[in-house]
């Protein structure tokens, strides 16, 4: 009875965390669009990064409270753990399983004659860009909250009365439906997968936790450096042909 308690109230506080935008951004778009000087088109951004970083950060802290009452919450799954050392080796390999498996889905996509790049990735590129502080939120905060609910409330709860496959596969597809980016909804429903993988490999919601930081991390660096890296390459291009 415990358990269903903690996981109706984590999931609670992400539902309330995903809805209180309706309430708080516009406050800190007024808040923005007061200053001096400022474009309504960067207030808009500043609002939704700070809105992203004070939503996510407060529901982890108040997710982490939760789970500080019931501990066991997170012993659910059957079977031995992995040790800390190879949870956490899981985590870097499973960030590497994760690319392989979204270049895989990338590519189907393309055949399929979806363009590449993600309409969702791309938005909170742009509002990091303007508020660096949304950056934690994309990188920490929002793997730790989502493995929680995707991992272990949700694949968890399931694989105890069907098996992986099923539990896996609809925990990722909820995964994937829940950031509304549906062109490319196959890109996060294998990652979801891979990360319900993860989770049941180490019964460790931790390992699953790295390689989605480590994703995370990666994509937004890699975004954010997008021209840099173009230049560069557009240099090595260069120099090859000139030899």
């Amino acid at each position: 009875m415990k358990k269903n308690k903690t996981a109706f109230y984590l999931l609670l506080v992400y539902i309330i965390m995903q809805l209180s935008g309706l309430l708080f951004a516009p406050l800190l778009l007024s808040f923005f669009l007061s200053q001096d000087g400022m474009e309504e088109q960067k207030a808009k951004l500043l609002a939704s990064g700070w809105w992203i970083f004070l939503s996510m950060s407060i529901a982890t802290l108040i997710s982490i409270a939760i789970l500080r009452k019931d501990k066991p919450f997170l012993k659910n799954l059957k079977g031995k753990k992995s040790s800390i050392g190879a949870s956490i080796g899981w985590g870097v390999i499973g960030f590497f399983l994760v690319l392989f498996g979204q270049s895989l889905a990338a590519f189907i996509e393309g055949m399929l004659g979806i363009s590449q790049g993600s309409e969702n990735t791309k938005m909170f590129v742009t509002i990091a860009k303007t508020a660096p502080v949304a950056i934690l939120s994309i990188a920490i905060f929002a793997p730790i909250l989502e493995e929680l609910i995707f991992r272990r409330v949700i694949f968890g709860s399931l694989v105890q009365t069907t098996n992986f496959f099923i539990a896996g596969l609809v925990s990722a597809i909820v995964f994937a439906l829940i950031h509304f980016d549906f062109t490319h909804i196959l890109l996060y429903a294998v990652s979801g997968f891979i990360f319900a993988f993860l989770y049941y490999k180490t019964k460790r919601i931790l390992t699953s936790i790295i390689s989605h930081m480590l994703l995370n991390g990666f994509v937004v660096l890699i975004q954010l450096n997008a021209e840099n890296i173009e230049r560069y390459q557009k240099y090595l291009e260069t120099l090859s042909n000139s030899q």
